[in-house]
């Protein structure tokens, strides 16, 4: 489908790989990105699941783009293209994990190790070694041989409290027979802000650069990265994929900036690949989208903690009203769906005006969390096949008055979910974030 440019080797790859979320998973990927790069490494990131914060740190680390591999939402035919791509004319292709290595969808399918195994790599598992010694042995043994299609290659401690500390669990770790490539030890410093949807983007973060540098640091003085790089395996080579989504329009104006900040490099490059024109503007910056644009994309991102400033944007908000009136296709996704509502009410109960394009209200000032994959059958103008997989993760909740649902919607069980979003003539949009056809 899509054709690679300059050179085509391909790079080899691992996965890193954690028992359970908040064992420091980011930042040892992240201190390997830029450690490797700073060595000389051309190092490609991927950040497995529907993850849109973690990519950001991750492309910053490598000094280029990450992109999704989403083993739920999608084919394994596309999982090996994009990883193929991704790896091309790189020396090591880095996939960073989500959760635990076997935490996946209500279903039980879509994990880190589900990926691993399609793909063929290994895993180096990263374990948070606080307040465990010797039972560490017992935790990686388990791990390991969980499953026979995954190959749990290499272990990384993190947050090691002593030299002493760090010799009982060297002890331990030999009687599993699997390398400790390394122990990083406890800083307190090393640490990322989060917020409710999870981690700030990095932009957002005063000195990240030199947080980043420090990550570097320990992992170049901790870490056996020669050792690392041995256990990699060959990414395996595309195979036939089948089409993208199609564009939403032949020029498409997507809101890009500190508000709209959630975007599938996959489904960008797929419309650029199919003849589609893109261009970009900020609402946050007031700016109206391309006057000759034919569809306009709001994608989600935070627009509940810039309600001013998105409430004083009356070029924009005027410039999505006269795409609405020449018949322009008008989509949102999650935070793109609320500013296509009538306000946004936030945390503290402040309400926002916002564009008025459909008759919703959202809230965030009685915050209830919403996650989970979504297969999404569509009754909108998308021009996209019926079925689609999709993703939902949000803490604010939507008021609208009875009108046409964009999607009817199960969850990843395939349980019936209410109807998802609005749609009045050509404007739609829900809280579901698509991510590939079905």
């Amino acid at each position: 489908m899509w054709k690679r440019c300059g050179a085509t080797a391909l790079a080899k790859g691992l996965v890193i790989a954690a028992p359970r979320s908040g064992s420091g998973k980011t930042v040892v990927t992240l201190g390997l990105l830029a450690a490797l790069r700073q060595r000389g490494t051309v190092v490609a990131p991927a950040k497995t699941g529907p993850d849109y914060i973690d990519p950001t740190y991750l492309s910053r680390a490598a000094l280029r783009d990450a992109v999704n591999l989403d083993p739920w939402a999608m084919p394994a035919e596309r999982l090996r293209e994009l990883a193929s791509l991704q790896a091309t004319g790189a020396d090591l292709l880095v996939v960073e994990g989500v959760m635990g290595l076997f935490d996946g969808a209500a279903d039980n399918t879509g994990s880190t190790a589900d990926l691993a195994a399609g793909l063929g790599l290994p895993v180096i598992l990263a374990v948070d070694a606080e307040r465990q010694s010797q039972s560490v042995a017992a935790l990686i043994a388990g791990f390991a041989r969980w499953r026979s299609d995954v190959r749990v290659a290499g272990v990384i401690l993190n947050r090691v409290a002593s030299t002493r500390h760090e010799r009982m669990l060297a002890e331990a770790v030999a009687q599993t027979g699997l390398p400790l490539l390394g122990a990083l030890p406890r800083d307190p410093d090393m640490a990322l802000p989060e917020r409710h949807l999870g981690l700030v983007l990095p932009g957002e973060i005063d000195g990240f650069d030199l947080f980043l540098s420090a990550a570097a640091q320990s992992v170049g003085d901790y870490v056996d990265l020669d050792a690392l790089l041995r256990l990699a395996s060959p990414t395996p080579e595309a195979s036939e994929a089948g089409e993208p989504l199609p564009p939403l329009g032949q020029h498409i104006a997507i809101a890009r900036d500190a508000a709209f900040a959630f975007l599938y490099p996959h489904l960008l490059d797929g419309w650029r690949a199919q003849g589609a024109t893109l261009s970009f503007f900020s609402p946050l910056a007031d700016e109206a989208p391309d006057a000759s644009a034919d569809a306009i994309f709001l994608p989600g991102g935070y627009p509940e903690l810039h309600g001013p400033q998105l409430a004083a944007a009356s070029r924009f908000k005027s410039g999505l009203a006269a795409a609405r009136d020449r018949g322009a296709l008008i989509y949102g996704e999650c935070g793109g769906f609320m500013v296509l509502g009538e306000a946004i009410v936030d945390k503290t109960g402040a309400a926002y005006p916002m564009a008025g394009l459909l008759p919703v209200t959202t809230r965030i000032d009685r915050p209830k969390r919403v996650l989970g994959y979504r297969r999404l059958i569509q009754s909108g103008d998308l021009p996209w096949p019926g079925h689609l997989m999709g993703h939902e993760f949000h803490y604010s909740f939507a008021r609208q008055t009875r009108l046409p649902p964009l999607f009817a919607a199960t969850d990843a069980r395939g349980e019936a979910l209410p109807p998802m979003g609005a749609v009045i003539g050509r404007v739609m949009g829900s809280y579901a974030h698509v991510i590939d056809r079905a």
